[in-house]
């Protein structure tokens, strides 16, 4: 605020004095007149860059609080919780990429095109500080001593359960896309796959099937079952997690057509809700011929249901 003032401040008396020197033309014949003149626009001179030099000390502290606020997106918000016992803090980190940043944040571009998210192992900390809460939330006391490092465990298998987001297609082939004049079909079947659902933060489990009808290009075979690592570690549906599979093949190599195949066992089913224990969900994902051609799509589920 003191920048501020000093600055209204300075602009006033800049405008003040340019005001009178512009009504006072010297006498040309006069040198003391002139010397004056002289002295005066020197002056303005100097009036202006101290004017300048403050706008630009002026930007740097403004500058300095736009970064302040940036990290404030990154770094956790925190709400205030009141129990009959205690108050304690809470975060929720939003990764600077929540709905509402999106929607309301003043420095919205700035942080789509020069800020980057932590890394997701720079947020262990606040994820171990989340698991303690909720273990005195149970009304467990996290310091005793089968519990005190569970928080730190957690949060580290929870990232690991969902490393699937630090991963991409891209990286994951690393080039293993060859050319090769085949264009029979290509089926990997009974992918193991572990993953968790979104809607209980619990996990799901099962096994993948994969066909695809090359167009002169094949994948490594080990690249499917990565494929399927991608997606499945992370929180899904099994729905979601079967297309994506099916997206990302046809993505990898282009061919006439993908077909997938998942069998999944939901421990939100087995241990809560219905407690259906031997209850399996079984999803599919038709895309190009196997989507199109009765024939091509019994020949890919013969294969995957044969022994």
């Amino acid at each position: 605020m003191q920048n501020l003032k000093t600055n209204g401040n300075l602009q006033q008396n800049l405008l003040h004095h340019n005001h009178q020197t512009s009504n006072s033309v010297p006498d040309s014949n006069s040198d003391n007149e002139l010397s004056d003149f002289q002295v005066s626009d020197t002056k303005c001179h100097e009036i202006s860059n101290t004017f300048n030099t403050n706008k630009a000390n002026l930007n740097n502290v403004l500058k300095a609080q736009k970064n302040s606020l940036r990290l404030n997106f990154i770094n956790n918000s925190t709400t205030t919780t009141t129990t009959s016992a205690t108050t304690v803090t809470t975060g929720t980190v939003n990764g600077g990429k929540c709905k509402q940043c999106h929607e309301n944040c003043p420095f919205h571009h700035d942080l789509e095109l020069d800020h980057k998210p932590p890394t997701r192992e720079a947020l262990l900390p606040d994820m171990a500080n989340s698991y303690r809460l909720l273990l005195g939330g149970l009304g467990e006391n996290p310091d005793r001593q089968g519990l005190i490092k569970t928080p730190e465990r957690a949060a580290k298998a929870m990232l690991f359960f969902t490393k699937g987001y630090d991963q991409n297609l891209e990286d994951v082939l690393n080039g293993a896309v060859f050319d090769e004049d085949h264009d029979e079909m290509v089926v990997v079947k009974d992918i193991e796959m572990f993953s968790m659902c979104e809607h209980h933060l619990v996990p799901f489990y099962g096994k993948v099937s994969i066909g695809y009808l090359p167009c002169n290009k094949i994948l490594g075979l080990s690249k499917l079952a990565r494929i399927v690592e991608i997606f499945s570690r992370r929180l899904q549906v099994q729905e979601r997690l079967t297309k994506q599979i099916a997206v990302a093949v046809t993505q990898a190599v282009q061919p006439a057509g993908v077909a997938v195949v998942v069998e999944g066992v939901h421990m939100c089913m087995v241990m809560r809700g219905v407690q259906k224990i031997n209850s399996k969900t079984v999803t599919s994902t038709m895309l190009g011929v196997f989507r199109d051609d009765p024939k091509t799509r019994e020949e890919f589920l013969n294969l995957v249901n044969s022994k």
